[in-house]
């Protein structure tokens, strides 16, 4: 049992698990030798590789998706080095693109602070204290 399982009362129906563990230093299978790229049916994915929570992995569904560390928050990353709602994600038809919202830290990609723009699969982030790579699926 999940500690997410045992942590809800029982009339609760989760119908999907929002997070997957990643074991650090296990490599996931890569497909067509792309960096990144991890095995599902998912668009896209964040997996957090250092930093608090390391080895979640949050998979990204269309429309928009918020990262912060307030409760609300999809994804929720909690340290005082993330704003309550700092970057919001999103996923259609172009790709995944970012947007920072205006968070006092402000968001990095690959070493580059960015208020918004397309991610790629294998771009790193750093969000706070938390460091991410952007995986594709075959979704």
């Amino acid at each position: 049992m999940h500690d997410t399982e045992r942590d809800l009362p029982a009339e609760i129906d989760i119908e999907q698990e929002p997070t997957v563990a990643w074991e650090p230093g296990i490599t996931a299978p890569e497909s067509e030798g792309a960096p990144g790229r991890l095995e599902g049916a998912f668009a896209w994915a964040l997996t957090i590789e250092g930093g608090p929570q390391t080895g979640l992995t949050y998979v990204l569904g269309s429309g928009e998706t918020v990262a912060g560390r307030g409760a609300q928050s999809a994804i929720f990353l909690p340290d005082v080095t993330v704003s309550r709602h700092h970057v919001r994600f999103t996923v259609d038809d172009a790709g995944l693109s970012l947007s920072d919202l205006e968070s006092t830290n402000g968001t990095y990609v690959n070493g580059e602070r960015l208020a918004a723009g397309m991610l790629q699969e294998g771009d790193e982030l750093m969000i706070g204290k938390f460091h991410l790579r952007v995986s594709r699926g075959h979704g």
